[in-house]
């Protein structure tokens, strides 16, 4: 098991945008109240590319214009350029199913001008369509309670600074992370039925 292999990196990979309009959630009022949350009108959004390091939760996140299979591959080699790991081991890397990941994943195993990538990333595929199975999703669930939601930004850049400063906590390895991406990979759910199990596959 890849989860048991000290030579093994596992790491959790995706995008997420952040919107400058609020986001209205549930909160604790005085009972009468009527609380009320400003709003930026429009549409504006700073984008992230994240990646969580399984077994430690060491955070690294990249700020690409958009999300294509270029940003995805220039995202790839920021993250081979930053992660410390020994000459001994190896990355594996889940990600999902997203056009631009398919695009970049495919030109990754057939160009030559990405055998750097391809030499040190062993891709792990998730069913189709299920992204909830990948656990750097609860990253972006905990960010935006932690950060974003009931809170009104004036600009993109209000909203980045208050994203960066967060994110920033996770850059070392960390007990929070570490947790909330963790898994036990052989223990079976009591009823698979509401609990499917997280099966990664090597590609």
């Amino acid at each position: 098991m890849l989860a048991h292999d000290p030579n093994a990196v596992i790491v959790f990979q995706d995008e997420v945008h952040f919107l400058v309009q609020s986001s209205v959630r549930e909160k604790w009022a005085k009972i009468g109240s009527k609380p009320r949350i400003k709003s930026k009108p429009g549409k504006g959004n700073v984008s992230y590319s994240g990646f969580v390091v399984y077994g430690t939760g060491q955070l690294l996140i990249y700020k690409p214009s958009w999300f294509t299979y270029e940003t995805t591959i220039e995202m790839l080699r920021a993250f081979l350029k930053d992660i410390q790991i020994k000459e001994e081991q190896k990355i594996y890397l889940v990600m999902d199913n997203a056009p631009w990941h398919r695009k970049a994943r495919r030109l990754i195993g057939e160009e030559e001008q990405y055998s750097d990538i391809r030499d040190a990333i062993t891709f792990l595929d998730i069913p189709p369509y299920s992204p909830d199975l990948n656990p750097i999703e609860q990253v972006w669930r905990v960010t935006r309670r932690k950060s974003t939601h009931n809170r009104c930004f004036a600009s993109k850049i209000d909203l980045a600074k208050k994203l960066d400063a967060y994110f920033a906590r996770f850059i070392k390895p960390n007990y929070k992370l570490r947790t909330l991406c963790s898994f036990n990979f052989n223990k079976k759910p009591k009823n698979p039925k509401e609990h499917p199990r997280k099966v990664y596959r090597a590609s």
